[in-house]
């Protein structure tokens, strides 16, 4: 039987029909479909270009999970975790699966997981051209392996078809849908290609944890000699910049596990924001913005020039750059690491009055890590057009189906295990909150990242915050003193003082919710409201 034949009744199976299937293309070809389809434009540097029309960020309050029996009494419902009868999934599958009949359709066989032992064979059926290139960027390309193993979950994008809230038991046109009995994903009604990497990230942050795997919202790098690095934070917090460092090989920007055999990236691409990106501030991912092969989302171009400006936000300030993690010169290939020395909490505090570097015990690192404080940045979401405080246990709550507890403990475990060093680090506003302080340097974060990994701060003092109890760095090479010392940065510190105990306050609201289920250290860890 022909390899075209087996391909069709692969798709037949996955009740697709159409004869118009293209499989596995290379990034070449879909640069030429995309454009032949009118679906993107190729910028004057490269990269191919594309909109995303209304949905130009995530939209957490459409995706639902099937309530079903294999899974039923180990998902966390809730908010977060929507509960989908068995029924509506059918009906939206159907209806789907006809709205795509006689189409064309791109199919991508590829991975998640850079570790053998736990890698996931995905395959994505786009009715996009360059929404397999994005795929192909951010998934782990390798198509004849992915084909062969055949795959263990598969992911139907349709953008065009929308759903119907009466019929499929959603909010809106648009719905993500995820089915763990039948690894089976849906997505309907949305262009943001982004819907389809977080989708797999929501998996294997459920089958994981059942193989003793940590999954982790993070990034992570390693160093030159050998000490592996985890950086957790929401998108815009700086993952993806700050463990881009010319002087240590990336590991990935965004999603990986940590195993009994150390710490492995999910994807096989990064997804940047470049929205005002510095080519001297971040050179390595500018560069990305520069090359055939990226996909850009929502980035101005110039229809005549095709030249690209990077800090024009007229469509939104979540613009993005999809791009294979080979593009970054000094990434780690296999995509695995050891297991981590340092654990660098990011958190993008709006208020401004969190300590731009702090040490944590043990005990505050599972506060924090619980805690998952941060701002929502401009964009990333729909609806949100500043940045907003917001708290995010694990520094990942859309995405965990488990409950935060058990991702809380794993991590307690290998940290200790492993004497790993854990910092938090505010890459947000100081001298004031945001619309009155500036945005914290990226030159001082990176320096006190730099010093916190190589041991430079492990000998100087410390002196803890009255109001975060959080220990900071008296000193810091390359940091001014007073940069230090969030409070020293406020031209009125009354006012820092006031906002100071609003955000505490805040946290203990928040951590309220946890409290039954952790020891009375840490909760002794979080602040003094």
């Amino acid at each position: 039987m022909s390899t075209e034949v087996e391909r069709a009744r692969g798709l037949e199976r996955d009740g697709i029909q159409t004869d118009r299937v293209r499989w596995n293309l290379s990034p070449a070809v879909l640069y030429e479909e995309a454009v032949r389809r009118q679906e993107g434009l190729i910028a004057a540097a490269g990269p191919l270009t594309c909109r995303t029309g209304l949905h130009t960020g995530r939209s957490p309050n459409d995706k639902f999970i099937v309530r079903e029996a294999s899974s039923e009494t180990e998902i966390a419902w809730g908010a977060v975790n929507r509960a989908m009868e068995p029924g509506q999934f059918d009906a939206l599958h159907r209806d789907l699966l006809a709205s795509l009949k006689g189409k064309e359709l791109f199919v991508l066989d590829c991975y998640a997981g850079a570790d053998p032992e736990y890698r996931l064979p995905v395959r994505v059926i786009n009715e996009f051209a360059w929404h397999n290139l994005f795929c192909r960027n951010l998934f782990i390309d390798d198509p004849a392996a992915a084909e062969a193993a055949s795959p263990q979950f598969t992911i139907i994008d349709s953008p065009s078809f929308k759903a119907d809230p009466s019929r499929h038991g959603g909010k809106s046109e648009v719905m993500i849908a995820l089915n763990f009995a039948k690894k089976l994903v849906l997505i309907a009604g949305s262009s943001y290609a982004g819907e389809m990497k977080k989708s797999i990230f929501s998996v294997l942050n459920y089958l994981l944890p059942m193989q003793n795997v940590l999954s982790m919202h993070c990034s992570a790098n390693i160093g030159k000699g050998g000490d592996t690095a985890l950086f957790f934070g929401l998108s815009g917090t700086g993952k993806t910049t700050l463990s881009s460092d010319p002087d240590r090989m990336l590991i990935g920007d965004d999603e990986h596990g940590w195993s009994d055999r150390g710490v492995f990236n999910f994807e096989g691409g990064c997804y940047a924001k470049t929205i005002r990106l510095s080519a001297d501030a971040e050179p390595q991912i500018y560069a990305t913005t520069r090359r055939f092969g990226t996909v850009l989302e929502n980035v101005v171009i110039d229809e005549q020039t095709r030249e690209l400006d990077l800090d024009d936000d007229r469509y939104t300030e979540n613009t993005r750059a999809a791009y294979p993690i080979a593009f970054i010169d000094n990434a780690v290939p296999t995509g695995q690491g050891g297991h981590p020395q340092n654990v660098v909490m990011l958190t993008a505090d709006a208020f401004g009055v969190l300590p731009p570097i702090s040490r944590l015990t043990p005990e505050a690192a599972m506060y924090h890590f619980l805690s998952g404080y941060t701002a929502k940045v401009a964009g990333t979401e729909k609806g949100v057009t500043e940045p907003k405080a917001t708290f995010s246990t694990c520094f990942g709550a859309p995405f965990l189906p488990l409950a935060p507890s058990r991702y809380a403990r794993m991590l307690g475990e290998k940290i200790a295990r492993h004497n790993a060093r854990v910092w938090l680090v505010n890459t947000g506003w100081t001298g004031g909150a945001y619309g009155v302080g500036k945005r914290m340097k990226i030159a001082h974060t990176r320096a006190m990242i730099r010093a916190a990994l190589s041991g430079a701060l492990d000998t100087v003092a410390y002196e803890v915050d009255p109001i975060f109890n959080l220990a900071i760095p008296v000193t810091c090479p390359d940091v001014p003193s007073e940069v230090l010392r969030p409070r020293s940065t406020w031209a009125d510190g009354a006012a820092y003082d006031v906002q100071a105990h609003k955000l505490a306050q805040m946290f203990v609201e928040n951590f309220k919710t946890f409290a039954p289920g952790v020891t009375a250290e840490v909760l002794a860890a979080g602040p003094n409201a």
